[in-house]
């Protein structure tokens, strides 16, 4: 084997054995004009390389080239000028596009929409607004609909998004079955963390989140809960059960002993935080780190987890399996490692509900803060000038990424700590 090819595999094997992806597929296996290629993220490759990579990439784009064709026909890209918005899925009898609510809303000018061959006008009719998805009508002859299969994918099985003209928009694997991200944000929030690994009676109280019920009941780290009204707590999963079924805005009383001592308090219920709220700024940066990401990404209520890495002017596309099923639509990408699929089923159950009008609609948007290019880096005469980074130096980003990508899913496993 040559040192190119050994070098090629050894990038490839790192990315698998990670146990969240280094995301070489969509640069890997995405072909056609720059507009459409999606980011290469194999990183610092030298030419030699990079050509080894694009000779694999244009045989892996013919050989799944067929199973794209049908659901491609039903898929169109959405254009307010010049500038393309999103993609979007074509349903019901092809008169209708589903397509991403969040960029088609704020768009300036007239919408219209390609499939590879012609334009069309169409006008928002409707807003579905828990998935971030527009109802768009088509002027003119109908479209070819979308032929949907309720299969539904395992984890580990492959699926793909095509391009209208039926190459390769992007690929990747399920890593989570369908679940809902709305975060449970209406469900009653003790508001502490527990210690992890104890092992005497009830749940030793770690953390104490500011301004909840627990602090503003005087709880404190080390104290430890006994028991929620009459009902004894063996360790954590008891307290989450004990819970099960209050509100926020509830009242509960609980048994705590605090410094060797037992007494009873009273603690209001709140709210779960969502989780931009407990992060912030924090977490965006990190889910920026692999690259554009979708203005809205999470709280959709039934979605899929994959591995893809399309861009967000590609989302709102179906997406097929292995046999050319069109088994959703992809609804968000949320990071370097995660983008969202909307399961074909809930699609269906979800059209059949009557969308809200366009101007009630509320547009909203998963970033606690505008984004603010620093003066050094803003463009100058219209053109922005990137600043070189030596390769040692970008070497070390890359591996400070990596670190801090480990330490954010730490925290966000942490959460499960939290009744």
């Amino acid at each position: 084997m040559s040192h190119t090819h050994m070098r090629t595999f050894a990038y490839l094997a790192i990315a698998l054995a990670l146990p969240f992806p280094l995301h070489a597929q969509n640069g890997f296996f995405s072909q056609g004009p720059q507009e459409e290629r999606a980011q290469n993220d194999i990183p610092l490759l030298l030419p030699e390389e990079k050509r080894a990579v694009e000779v694999q990439n244009n045989a892996f784009s013919r050989a799944i080239s067929p199973i794209l064709q049908t659901a491609a026909k039903s898929t169109v890209r959405v254009w307010a000028g010049s500038r393309r918005l999103a993609y979007g899925t074509v349903v019901g009898d092809g008169s209708r596009i589903l397509s991403k609510w969040s960029e088609v809303a704020g768009a300036s000018g007239n919408l219209r929409v390609d499939d590879g061959n012609q334009g069309r006008n169409v006008t928002v009719i409707g807003v579905y607004e828990d998935e971030d998805l527009a109802l768009l009508e088509v002027q003119g002859r109908p479209l070819t609909p979308v032929e949907w299969s309720f299969e539904t994918p395992r984890v580990g099985s492959f699926l793909a998004a095509p391009q209208p003209d039926g190459r390769l928009a992007a690929f990747g694997v399920v890593s989570v079955l369908e679940r809902n991200l709305r975060d449970n944000t209406d469900l009653a929030y003790l508001g502490v963390m527990a210690v992890r690994g104890y092992t005497g009676v009830g749940v030793k109280i770690d953390e104490v989140a500011k301004d909840s019920g627990a602090a503003a009941a005087g709880l404190v780290p080390e104290d430890v809960i006994l028991k929620v009204a009459e009902r004894s707590i063996s360790g954590l999963l008891e307290l989450k059960n004990a819970l099960i079924g209050l509100l926020p805005g509830q009242t509960i009383n609980l048994l705590v002993d605090s410094g060797g001592k037992e007494k009873n308090v009273a603690v209001l219920l709140g709210n779960l935080p969502d989780k931009q709220e407990m992060f912030g700024q924090r977490l965006q940066e990190m889910e920026r780190m692999g690259g554009p990401i979708s203005r809205v990404r999470t709280s959709f209520t039934r979605a899929i987890q994959t591995d893809m890495k399309p861009k967000p002017n590609q989302i709102g596309g179906p997406v097929v399996d292995l046999q050319g099923r069109a088994v959703g639509i992809t609804v968000a990408r949320a990071d370097r490692t995660r983008s969202f699929v909307m399961p074909a089923a809930a699609v269906v159950s979800m059209l059949e509900k009557e969308a809200v009008a366009p101007t009630l609609a509320q547009v909203r948007t998963d970033d606690a803060q505008p984004q603010v290019a620093s003066r050094a880096n803003s463009p100058r005469n219209g053109t922005a000038r990137p600043r070189a980074v030596p390769e040692e130096r970008m070497r070390r980003h890359l591996a400070d990424m990596e670190r801090l990508t480990y330490q954010l899913y730490d925290e966000l496993e942490s959460l499960e700590q939290q009744p």
